[in-house]
């Protein structure tokens, strides 16, 4: 096979969309609803275990406890999958056929979880955990290897790429959380499938945009190799294959027997026992852990000290991600059941008005902007792919019904519309007094997405000025702005009684923590896997990669271990005290990461 051909980008730029090759709006796209499918079933999870099996939109009635581990054990399963669609891509299928294949396998997912039945959910989360695991890592290989010849734009075409991300999660989390909280959890779980059938269709039917790229696996790596670097390859010898196959399988037992145990009361629990006076399954989870430590300080010993420390910095990151992605992940968890059980949703008057107003153009106005971006993609690619530019038409089509029809419907339900006073022109102001608004619980979620898309150019314009700081302070920074955002919570959450199941708590606190919080993102997101790429020697770093992205499943898990024990704290001493620890500990650790900057530059040995 020729890998040459393989690797040659197929004369991209001569088709072009606001600057860059039309293919990277295929990708675009793709990513868009691939995005919207995950992040609006995710809005909905853990709301349909623990609603109430009674009322007009019954959940299975789940204890919290219950619904976050079982939650937190599929997000990390998501993130531990990455790595084998990863393997069989680089191996077997290529990125393009990987892309394709993790896209059927989420379109099936989210259809069994519309049916709604224990068997059908299960079946649709396993789905999705391996159809991410082959989507998510190679929509950015295609996009890497269509920019290489071009390496001055592709920090541009990373930032659209990201822009697709979190288009599909603001729309995802705003379309299918309102559907599911309003009409039908299944309506929610199917639309989420329906616009994964939309992505995969236009990728399939256009991935020959993409000439030779991604097509089969390659059998050569573009991978620079620093000509300074003096160590000697350090292979996996017998015994230390042993020790990742047996974290692997402790890690993988523990992750699932976690929500299996407490599902089934104690009756499928497979660590039901005690060593040395320690629970199976502490003693399974350290041990795991132990082990993996042990194997990954053994080998940093085995290089060069120049390497060996620029390792050593790169774990202190990856610590510091896992600390941040603890913290940050309890917002489709924790955050929408406070949103949903404690916050004052209703909004009367003119305050409803204002929402639905605000609300109409933060719907609105993106999805303009993204039809326009669609209009000139038509231009450059329907005459050559016009099968794929009609499925894509008729998936905004719907996204426009929907979205419309969601907007006249909150008009209406809120009394601003009906059938005898169909203009606003028209109300009296006493009508507006009379007028009501619910919040969902999940909109909440949506302005991640939305501060993102609106404070990264002035965070990009901070980075490039010449006040940017160093590795160290930005995560510093982004996990002090993470726990000051849980402040606010601890202010707004005092005045809940210990135990209390509902409260009132005022809306303004809840958008202070997805302010924060994004800010917080937008100060730690760039950072982690540049340094790893910039700090790894090239031969490492497939195994460094892989022990970043076991930190972030772990942290994954353990942030659905905080949310189980959220009710235990707020029962004992309020939820306010729950989210008090969770501030502490997040600025402590950002704290300490400003304090040992200049130990950690030093080990860095001048890598910025």
């Amino acid at each position: 096979m020729d890998t040459k051909n393989l690797d040659t980008p197929n004369n991209f730029f001569e088709s072009k969309v606001l600057g860059h090759p039309a293919g990277l709006f295929v990708l675009f796209f793709t990513e868009m609803w691939e995005r919207f499918s995950y992040y609006g079933m995710r809005a909905l999870l853990v709301m349909f275990f623990t609603a109430s099996v009674l009322g007009d939109h019954p959940g299975w009635g789940w204890p919290r406890e219950h619904a976050m581990s079982l939650f937190g054990s599929y997000t990390a399963l998501v993130y531990l999958s990455t790595m084998l669609g990863g393997y069989f891509a680089d191996k077997l299928i290529g990125f393009r056929w990987a892309v394709i294949v993790g896209a059927l396998l989420m379109t099936l997912g989210h259809g069994c979880m519309a049916v709604e039945t224990p068997f059908f959910i299960y079946l649709g989360l396993g789905l999705l955990v391996f159809g991410t695991g082959f989507f998510k890592p190679n929509m950015t290989s295609i996009v890497s290897l269509m920019y290489k010849d071009h390496p001055e734009k592709k920090d541009g075409a990373y930032t659209i790429f990201y822009m697709g991300v979190n288009a599909g999660a603001f729309f995802g989390i705003l379309l299918c959380g309102y559907l599911g909280e309003k009409v039908g959890w299944s309506i929610g779980f199917g639309l989420a499938g329906v616009f994964m059938l939309f992505g995969l269709l236009q990728f399939y039917f256009t991935q020959n945009i993409f000439g030779n790229i991604g097509l089969k696996p390659l059998k050569t790596r573009d991978i620079v190799v620093d000509e300074n670097d003096s160590d000697k390859r350090v292979p996996f010898s017998l015994w230390q294959l042993i020790i990742v196959a047996l974290c692997s399988g402790l890690g993988l037992i523990w992750v699932i027997n976690d929500p299996v145990s407490k599902i089934s009361h104690g009756a499928s629990n497979l660590l039901n026992f005690n060593v040395f006076g320690m629970e199976g399954t502490n003693f399974t989870i350290l041990l795991a852990l132990g082990l993996f430590l042990f194997l990954l300080f053994y080998r940093l010993t085995k290089y060069s000290q120049v390497t060996k420390e620029k390792l050593y910095a790169v774990t202190f990151f990856a610590f510091l991600t896992f600390s941040f992605f603890a913290v940050f992940e309890q917002a489709p968890g924790t955050l929408t059941i406070f949103a949903r059980d404690y916050t004052d949703r209703i909004l009367v008057g003119n305050s409803s008005l204002i929402f639905l107003i605000a609300n109409s153009l933060i719907a609105v106005v993106p999805l303009a902007i993204i039809t326009w971006v669609l209009f000139l993609l038509f231009k450059q690619t329907f005459k050559k792919y016009s099968l794929a530019n009609i499925i894509l038409s008729i998936s905004f089509v719907i996204i426009w019904i929907i979205t419309i029809w969601m907007l006249v419907r909150d008009f209406y339900g809120a009394g601003f519309l009906n059938l005898s006073d169909a203009t606003l022109t028209s109300l009296k102001i006493e009508k507006v007094k009379e007028s009501l608004t619910q919040i969902p619980a999940s909109w909440f979620s949506v302005l991640n997405s939305l501060f993102i898309i609106t404070l990264a150019p002035l965070f990009s314009k901070w980075w490039e000025s010449k006040y940017n700081p160093g590795a160290n302070v930005k995560f510093g920074i982004g996990m002090i702005l993470l726990g000051l955002g849980m402040a606010f919570l601890v202010f707004g959450a005092s005045d809940i009684a210990p135990g209390a199941k509902t409260a009132s708590v005022s809306i303004f606190w809840l958008i202070m923590v997805y302010l924060f919080h994004t800010m917080a993102e937008l100060c730690i997101s760039p950072v982690g896997l540049s340094y790893v790429s910039k700090l790894v020697p090239a031969r490492m770093i497939a195994f460094m990669f892989g022990v970043w992205y076991l930190a972030i499943a772990i942290a994954n898990k353990v942030a659905g271990i905080l949310g189980e024990n959220a009710d235990r704290i707020a029962a004992e001493k309020g939820i306010s005290y729950f989210f008090l620890i969770i501030t502490g500990v997040a600025v402590a650790i950002g704290v300490m990461s400003i304090l040992l900057a200049p130990v950690i530059k030093k080990l860095m040995h001048e890598v910025r």
